[in-house]
């Protein structure tokens, strides 16, 4: 692939949000370049295109919900003049990391297994050298807010297999994701990459902020990478599509601790569909912070595991969290469709906002939008407010 290819992929990773089903057919079916020409409406679509894309879709199991290219432009074109590709790459090469593409040595083949879901580009932030094949890779995950327990056995489990040399990998995340990277890094033998941050955010801004001294660190030592631009905000929607990444970067994904609604069972959800190994660490039935991981060990998702040595033996063969409570709001988000999720996701929580900005921030047409608040609306997730809209303080 040539440079121009490089920049095409730097603009696209602007203009699609992670795991648009329609933008990575699109790119597949008629190479990056085409690709963000017909995107920007720069170049015309044949039918015989759009045919290919549908094939696509629909054997990646999303065809029902296509619309045609003509719906995924207008979906676009709100953030066609924030496109910079140019500036994007210039402000990766000041921070001393750089963007690969699927073309590159560094390009993690096992990201090859996600199908139509393989991310167009990564933001790399890390020491030059090949990250390892994924039977060489454990991702260690959980709650936020873990325990002293969960925090200790991610410890001892993270170190003991960093020694072993596997690479640990995890989301950056407050926790047991902060606990896995750091002991990670203790424990690993010179040479090789430690430890892995996945992040849901631009690699131009370390989040959490309270883990920036920790994540400077991963970057020194291994790596840090993103799917979106630098500039980009970490939001709910994001964390659950990098959660994909996690579990295909890795050989197994343990869930050390997580409460019966974590994000860390989304990434074991993930890590199950793609065949990988998934194990749980057992905890106290009377602790809500291992609920989760009692639920995928009687669901049958999981292998319980209680070492690292249990672990290796899985692989050997071959985020900011959503909310934990099992009731609330974030029963009502659940049954969002994908749109309405990132729209809620762009709404301001406390100044209202007009339905042109949210175009733009959400990557949405006009029309979807105000279709979107509408049902948000209804639903007590959004409220009008002066002419604008907000996030609603009181979800119903």
């Amino acid at each position: 692939m040539t440079e121009s290819d490089r920049t095409a992929r730097a603009a696209l990773s602007r203009l699609f949000e992670p795991q648009d089903a329609a933008g990575l057919a699109l790119v597949r079916a008629a190479g990056a370049e085409d690709a963000l020409r017909i995107a920007t409406g720069q170049l015309a679509a044949g039918a015989e295109l759009e045919r290919e894309m549908f094939g696509l879709l629909d054997e990646n199991g999303t065809g029902a919900g296509w619309t045609g290219l003509g719906a995924a432009r207008q979906r676009w074109a709100p953030r066609i003049p924030d496109l910079a590709p140019a500036r994007d790459l210039a402000t990766m090469q000041r921070l001393g990391g750089r963007l690969i593409i699927p073309t590159d040595d560094l390009w993690p083949g096992q990201l090859a297994d996600l199908g139509l879901q393989e991310p167009i580009c990564l933001w790399w932030r890390g020491i030059e050298q090949e990250l390892p094949p994924a039977p060489k890779s454990i991702a260690l995950v959980g709650s936020r807010d873990s325990t002293s327990y969960g925090g200790s056995v991610t410890g001892d489990l993270a170190y003991s297999l960093a020694q072993r040399g596997f690479t640990i990998v995890s989301g950056g995340a407050y926790g047991i994701d902060a606990h896995a990277h750091r002991a990670a890094l203790a424990g690993a033998p010179p040479g090789g990459i430690p430890t892995i941050a996945v992040m849901a955010g631009g690699v131009d801004r370390f989040y959490p902020s309270g883990n920036e001294d920790l994540l400077r660190a991963v970057a020194n030592q291994g790596a840090v990478l993103a799917e979106v631009p630098p500039g980009s905000a970490p939001t709910r929607y994001r964390f659950l599509q990098r959660n994909r990444l996690i579990a295909a970067l890795s050989a197994v994904t343990v869930v050390v601790e997580a409460r019966w609604r974590s994000g860390a069972l989304n990434t074991a959800h993930h890590a199950e569909t793609l065949g990988r190994a998934v194990g749980a660490v057992p905890g106290s039935v009377h602790s809500a912070n291992s609920a989760g991981c009692h639920r995928l060990l009687r669901e049958g998702g999981a292998v319980c595991v209680t070492d690292a040595g249990e672990i290796a033996e899985l692989a050997g063969p071959s985020g900011e969290s959503l909310p934990d409570d099992k009731s609330g709001p974030a029963a009502v988000q659940d049954g969002l469709t994908l749109e309405d999720l990132i729209l809620l996701d762009a709404l301001p929580l406390r100044t209202a906002t007009s339905v042109e900005k949210l175009t733009v921030v959400a990557g949405l047409s006009a029309d979807s939008v105000r279709a979107g608040l509408g049902r948000l609306g209804l639903l007590g997730l959004a409220e009008s407010r002066a002419g604008g809209w907000k996030r609603s303080g009181k979800p119903g």
